[in-house]
């Protein structure tokens, strides 16, 4: 007698799989899908007095993309990102690659664990560090006066600069990371063959390391990228509220001007804007992220 549909279901390895992944599965609809949800659902609600009006409405986006206010703080957040993105990734590409190909493989364990210190420590305290080193009076300011380079102290808080550096400082382990993984994963033989065919060491990185090692890099842009156009408070502490990025804007609407309904729709903008950026960057990449064959 064969058996019930049930059992062969149960038996099944599609099965087993999916309640082994159901717990992370129904958490992630529940922390992250549903906010998600209910923020694109109030992008098309009416903003009322004190209330929310249940009414279906594109006004909220067309008011949005028609604010030159929202325009120009769209497009520094997202210079501003990609000014992160490109400082983050070029000074983290040397340290993964002193990391991975000088660095013995006994002490790379170690090395990668310095790398993690950072994160010994809150990010809004790491903020407030960058803020004192900045500061009109802080380190840097002291030292340039101390040793006579300047006469007054330089003004570096409240500057694109300012932002720039603390940023790329608190994403830096990120990127390091993936490009580490990646030029580990590089067949040491590719880079012998090249030195036997005559090839300069600078030339054998450009033709063979930094191919191999793009899937890295482009991992290491999205994880960077991402996350930065949406911070909120490194251009409030660094920027002093002068430079406003896209998630101070959706702040000021959510609480202080309390309309949710437009808050909610300038948030769905900015992660479709940086959804096509990301799409676009991954599509002129598509033939490093495929990996050697």
């Amino acid at each position: 007698m064969s058996a019930s549909p049930w059992k062969r279901l149960k038996q099944s390895e599609a099965f087993n799989g999916y309640v082994m992944v159901s717990p992370t599965l129904i958490y992630a609809i529940l922390m992250l899908a549903a906010p998600l949800g209910m923020i694109v659902a109030y992008s098309f609600f009416k903003d009322g007095y004190l209330e929310v009006i249940h009414e279906f409405t594109f006004e909220n986006y067309i008011q949005a993309w028609t604010d030159p206010i929202f325009q120009a703080i769209l497009f520094r957040s997202v210079l501003v990102s990609m000014l992160v993105t490109l400082v983050t990734v070029v000074l983290a590409f040397p340290i993964a690659y002193f990391i991975s190909f000088v660095v013995p493989a006994q002490k790379k364990s170690l090395w990668l664990f310095l790398i993690t210190i950072p994160f010994w420590t809150s990010y809004l305290i790491r903020v407030f560090q960058w803020k004192v080193i900045l500061n009109y009076n802080g380190v840097i300011n002291s030292i340039l006066t101390g040793l006579g380079i300047v006469d007054q102290p330089l003004q570096m808080l409240n500057s694109v600069g300012a932002i720039t550096v603390t940023l790329a400082h608190a994403y830096a382990p990120f990127a390091i990371l993936p490009i580490f993984v990646s030029l580990e994963k590089i067949d040491r033989s590719f880079l012998e063959a090249g030195r036997d065919l005559g090839e300069s060491p600078f030339m054998t990185f450009w033709r063979v390391t930094l191919p191999l090692a793009m899937p890295g890099v482009v991992g290491a842009v999205m994880i960077v990228f991402i996350p930065t156009i949406g911070d909120y408070v490194t251009p409030e502490l660094i920027g002093g509220g002068k430079l406003p990025m896209v998630a101070n804007m959706i702040q000021q609407n959510m609480l202080k001007i309390d309309n949710k309904p437009l808050g909610s729709a300038i948030a769905v903008s900015s992660m479709l804007v940086v959804a096509v950026i990301a799409l676009v960057f991954l599509f002129l990449n598509r033939r490093f992220l495929r990996g050697p064959k």
